[in-house]
């Protein structure tokens, strides 16, 4: 079953399809056809004899007609599997679309990316099949705000890549721009992903940014979703607060009326978080004759 690492990086393809034609053409230097659209479609490549396969993603470029099908695969880790695969869809989709077909794998991870861009020899002869690769080597590193604007999706894609290097603070610097005058749901997503996926230093850089009134790229999204946590914060330590209050309640009464709390017992009360068992037992404390009736049913 796919991750949701895997799924979150088809969700860039599917809400900007031109960013698998960008990653051709910029990143790897492959000539894409000039084109006037670019759709996400599906990637089911059913024949007639009965098998299924799936491609992550096929993106066509159209300009009246198909021009030019990237059949897009994510890729996390090695499987030999897709060896068999992966000439199945570019032939597939090729006879269905008559059009050129080509295969763009998408693998962040350097140690994967290694592996996906191996020649893969089908056994025919001259029928070679070496994938389109966007690894770390290609994807470029997203980290001045204009660039981020201009490709959020992109910007995205640089994050999961180079994260965690040494770049991984510069790259945080251009996240907000990124998602100024996106839609919320959106941006929610993709910030939650470019978090995901940086060390902790650009991590405490980016958090360190969203706070800051005087940040430039200070975006509505960014206020409000500061304004969520500092939210979230305080009823967690609102509820904190109770929990302790009744676990102080509880020890209390069981002392006051004598009753010998032994180490177990006191831990077993002092790591409870359910408010809730907290109250059933403070109830019970004033009338259990030990403190192991307390935690009978």
């Amino acid at each position: 079953m796919p991750s949701l690492r895997h799924e979150a990086l088809l969700e860039l393809f599917r809400n900007r399809p031109a960013l698998a034609a960008e990653l051709l053409r910029d990143a790897l230097g492959i000539e894409v056809p000039t084109y006037a659209e670019a759709r996400a479609e599906s990637a089911e490549l059913t024949q007639v004899v009965p098998t299924e396969y799936r491609a992550d993603l096929v993106v066509q470029l159209w300009e009246n007609a198909p021009r030019l099908a990237i059949v897009v695969e994510v890729q996390l880790s090695p499987d030999d599997e897709k060896r068999y695969t992966w000439p199945v869809y570019l032939t597939h989709m090729r006879a269905k679309l008559r059009c050129p077909t080509v295969l763009l794998v998408v693998a962040p991870d350097a140690a994967v990316a290694r592996w996906c861009g191996q020649p893969l020899e089908t056994g025919h002869r001259g029928f070679v099949l070496k994938p389109y690769l966007a690894g770390p080597e290609s994807i470029p590193v997203i980290t001045r705000p204009e660039q981020a604007r201009e490709a959020v999706e992109l910007m995205v894609l640089s994050a999961m890549a180079h994260g965690q290097g040494e770049r991984g603070a510069a790259i945080a610097e251009a996240v907000l721009p990124g998602l100024v005058g996106i839609d919320d749901e959106r941006a929610r997503f993709y910030f939650d992903l470019v978090m995901s996926s940086l060390n902790d230093v650009a991590r405490t850089a980016l958090e360190a940014l969203m706070s800051s009134g005087t940040y430039e790229y200070q975006s509505e999204f960014a206020r409000r979703y500061l304004a969520q946590g500092r939210e979230e914060g305080r009823q967690e330590g609102r509820q904190e607060g109770l929990q302790e209050g009744e676990i102080i309640a509880l020890l209390e009464v069981l002392e006051a009326r004598g009753l010998q709390v032994d180490e177990q017992s006191r831990q077993r009360i002092a790591v409870c978080t359910e408010l809730k068992q907290l109250k059933h037992w403070l109830r019970k404390a004033v009338s259990v004759q030990s403190v192991q009736e307390l935690f009978e049913s």
